[in-house]
């Protein structure tokens, strides 16, 4: 591409530039003389990085560099400190320079799909601004814990992964409403999903999903693609219960628990001079039968809800999908009047 063209538009204080489809090697060096411009297309082509004078464009607010060759983050991208909107999709990145990525914090939108990632750095917790993270069609295995520090995250895409589970802390994504999860390998769900109060759509299909959470029944999902899943069956089975034998530490803690309760317990007043037994507590399950605490899943089971009437989804291509159940023990399981199945293993 000839930069007669580009010198021209210089006259008119551009706001947004089309590069895309030139087949070009590298951005035209009249391009930095364009501070006022505000968007940059230069899609389909074939750059492998951008040179530093990209650093003048103090404006610049969307940039698309999808479809080309880049293996990592350019790191002129560190100084364009008003860009909002970032594509990089279709290009062979492997790793993401934690330095650069993490400079981005103005970054409201980040397009990674179709790239070869197998992970994402810690760093991307500086992203405090993130309200959509695209990651489709990589490698990643995993998300590390601190992707839920993002606070404005809306919308996270990471189907067509290798991805066998979600943090353990998804549920401080309190204003995520859609997560696409499908073609990836998750076995289970954390049980911090409940806590996303947002959240109106979940794609998990084409996973390896048995069960649902326990709490599933507090999110306000309108949405519910689970299809492809080895999803538990209401199939009667031949059961033999097992002696139930409950270990000193979980009867301990489920004496402590019962004190607790109780305003005039001695234990109650003095518990809070041991951190550590707090925070052993902090981790108890409640039964969901008598909804006494207890420590360690004594019993997982299953209940079958229907998606439309008991969880209000509206659509769900499952019409009853098995939810988690933990009950503390076998006099529960016994005891008339619930709707819970053992769960029986291959």
């Amino acid at each position: 591409m000839t930069e007669a063209p580009l010198v021209r538009l210089l006259r008119g204080n551009p706001k947004s530039l089309n590069l895309s489809g030139k087949n070009l090697l590298q951005v035209p060096k009249p391009v930095t003389r364009m501070q006022s411009l505000q968007a940059l297309e230069a899609k389909n082509n074939k750059l492998t990085g951008l040179p530093d004078f990209l650093s003048n464009l103090e404006n610049l607010e969307v940039l698309n560099l999808g479809n080309n060759d880049f293996e990592d983050l350019p790191v002129v991208l560190q100084y364009l400190k008003k860009l909002l909107k970032l594509h990089l999709f279709g290009n062979a990145l492997k790793n993401l320079n934690s330095n650069v990525l993490g400079s981005m914090q103005e970054l409201t939108f980040l397009n990674l799909n179709n790239n070869l990632l197998t992970e994402l750095p810690p760093e991307i917790s500086r992203l405090e601004a993130l309200q959509v993270l695209s990651v489709c069609n990589n490698q990643l295995q995993n998300f590390p814990s601190q992707i839920c520090n993002l606070p404005k995250l809306h919308e996270l895409r990471a189907s067509h992964n290798e991805l066998e589970s979600l943090p353990l802390e998804i549920g401080f994504l309190q204003n995520l409403s859609k997560l696409y999860i499908s073609q990836n390998k998750i076995k289970e769900l954390p049980e911090g999903l409940g806590k996303l109060r947002k959240l109106h759509l979940l794609d998990i299909a084409g996973n390896e999903l048995r069960i649902f959470p326990t709490e599933m029944h507090n999110i306000p999902l309108k949405e519910l693609y689970c299809e492809a899943n080895p999803l538990l069956e209401e199939v009667p089975v031949h059961s033999v219960q097992e002696e139930e034998i409950l270990s000193l530490k979980e009867l301990c803690a489920r004496l402590v628990m019962k004190e607790v309760k109780d305003k005039s317990s001695n234990i109650r007043h003095k518990i809070r001079y041991f951190k550590g037994v707090r925070e052993l507590l902090s981790q108890a399950s409640r039964c969901s039968v008598c909804s006494d605490a207890f420590l360690n899943t004594w019993l997982e089971c299953v209940r079958f809800v229907k998606a439309g009437k008991d969880l209000k989804i509206n659509k769900c291509n499952n019409p009853v999908i098995p939810v988690r159940a933990l009950l503390c023990s076998y006099k529960c399981f016994n005891s008339e009047g619930h709707s819970f199945y053992g769960v029986a293993f291959p």
